[in-house]
């Protein structure tokens, strides 16, 4: 009774929808997410059950998602977001259910089963225990078991992993992702009671991240700032990526001559182990511009595989503190976006390199955050910016499993180019087709101010200036977006031969386009 006291109450502090084990001899039934009063339920409708088991411990009956597991009586069931995972932990435990359906996509199971698991090549941070197949219940599984050592900024780790992945056919899979401080092979007997079950409704987001009042927190220049920028009747600003502002803003001067509009924002990237860009800084707010400091926890040119596992062991905390109150000391609005694209395996704090584990993204991402406000900053704006595609596009990737928490969240990013034709796989995308579902999909979970941190056409593979009118044509209908940012440089192939061109001044008539737009 206590212990179920104890999870209603913390359900209600950090504002998830948390059902408890059932009640000795009664079923729950869960509908979106929720408690429900009866069984009822429509085809829409995320339906789920929750049965006491007369041996003990409880069966979760996800009819969602199409399957049936059994798991001690002293876990709680998560499913908030269940078209990503449904989650049943208890105070030491944590088990993640996912479905994957590869259907009409590039991957299969074994694609999935054989990509999810290369982090453990890093096998100064991960001890493989375990790796066969069994079968559960007619379904060939491979199980993994590892472990990593524990962190000391993680209060109680959960460092001692084991994996399921289920197969049903060549195209869907289960998979049952079990994290513990203790010996996660007291779970194998939750994972040989998986059995697939008739679907009946369907998964849904069952959630919403509500913005919080954090303004108040932010000194006075700040709080103007994010009025002006970002409130509901904040117009459209824009602002720029140039490579040459790490020099000066003679070129970003004349691009805003020939289109006849300031930017407003400039975008500059930093690494790990480099200093503050105070330079990079007082340069732009000297020309009335303002900074999205991107900042990436990697170490240029190193092998960066541990890099998250360091920070959660306080490596870097004398780093961090030092930036901190570098931040503080130039004291006006900072957009500061952390480890952005977190969703995307080229990045070092993608869960694909920390054993599919996106808990240590966000663990790395509170612990920066909680440093910055042990050193008094009040000028920073914390940008949390998935990609707009998941690489790899697994379900335990999906940007939803990085999500912080709505009390370390000030704005939400959005990144989607169009990268052209240029290299294999990659094709022509219009501003509307990246954007529409995008801004549709985050509509309805994140309840925050956008911007665009970094977006730009490819010259390659269409006609950018028809493609720049469209994208003026169309950012009217997104009226939340309140910044973009035009990534204006040059990605090369591996031989230095550009590939996709995203500059404005390779020729005049992006300028001119771009110009009309602005003026608008």
């Amino acid at each position: 009774m206590h212990f179920k006291h104890f999870i209603t109450s913390l359900a209600l502090i950090i504002g998830l929808i948390i059902i408890p084990a059932s009640s000795a001899g009664a079923d729950t039934y869960i509908t979106n997410g929720k408690i429900a009063s009866s069984s009822a339920f429509n085809p829409s409708d995320d339906y789920k059950v929750v049965q006491t088991r007369p041996e003990g411990g409880s069966r979760l009956l996800d009819y969602a998602n199409g399957y049936s597991v059994d798991y001690p009586g002293d876990m709680w069931v998560d499913a908030t977001i269940s078209a990503v995972r449904v989650t049943l932990a208890n105070t030491d435990t944590r088990v993640e259910i996912y479905y994957d359906n590869f259907y009409n996509t590039i991957s299969n199971t074994s694609d999935y089963i054989g990509y999810s698991n290369l982090f453990l090549n890093n096998r100064g941070d991960h001890s493989k225990e375990l790796d066969t197949y069994i079968n559960v219940n007619g379904l060939n599984t491979r199980l993994l078991q590892w472990s990593r050592a524990p962190l000391s900024k993680v209060p109680g780790d959960r460092c001692n992993y084991l994996s399921a992945e289920i197969i049903k056919n060549n195209y869907e899979v289960y998979t049952i992702l079990v994290k513990t401080s203790g010996d996660p092979s007291q779970y194998l007997p939750l994972i040989k009671s998986f059995k697939l079950i008739e679907r009946q409704g369907t998964p849904r987001i069952n959630t919403s991240y509500a913005q919080t009042d954090r303004v108040s927190r932010l000194n006075a220049e700040t709080q103007a700032f994010y009025q002006d920028y970002f409130s509901s009747s904040a117009a459209l600003k824009w602002g720029i990526y140039e490579y040459s502002a790490g020099q000066n803003l003679n070129l970003v001067k004349s691009l805003e001559e020939q289109l006849g509009s300031p930017f407003h924002v400039l975008v500059w990237y930093k690494s790990l182990g480099t200093p503050l860009p105070r330079d990079i800084l007082d340069r732009a707010y000297q020309d009335n511009k303002y900074v999205e400091l991107t900042f990436h926890t990697e170490i240029a040119g190193a092998d960066n595989r541990s890099v998250m596992y360091d920070i959660l062991n306080g490596q870097y905390d004398d780093y961090f503190s030092n930036y901190a109150r570098g931040l503080k000391d130039f004291g006006h609005p900072v957009l500061f976006r952390l480890d952005n694209e977190m969703n995307g395996d080229w990045c070092s704090w993608s869960s694909w390199h920390s054993s599919k584990d996106t808990e240590i993204f966000k663990a790395v991402w509170r612990h920066i955050y909680n440093l910055f406000e042990t050193n008094g900053v009040n000028n920073v704006l914390w940008v949390w910016n998935p990609n707009d595609i998941s690489f790899p596009g697994f379900k335990w990737n999906h940007h939803l499993a990085y999500f912080p928490g709505v009390q370390y969240v000030d704005i939400v990013g959005m990144t989607g180019y169009n990268t052209g034709t240029y290299f294999s796989g990659e094709h022509w995308r219009s501003f509307d087709s990246i954007y529409r579902p995008l801004y549709s999909e985050y509509s309805q979970v994140y309840g925050y101010p956008y911007m665009i941190t970094e977006f730009a056409c490819n010259s390659v593979g269409g006609d950018k200036e028809a493609w720049i009118n469209d994208m003026f044509n169309q950012l009217k209908q997104y009226p939340n977006i309140k910044v973009a940012n035009w990534f204006n440089g040059i990605d090369l192939d591996k031989a230095g031969q550009p590939g996709r061109i995203y500059r404005l001044d390779e020729d005049p008539r992006y300028i001119a386009a771009f110009g009309r737009g602005m003026a608008r």
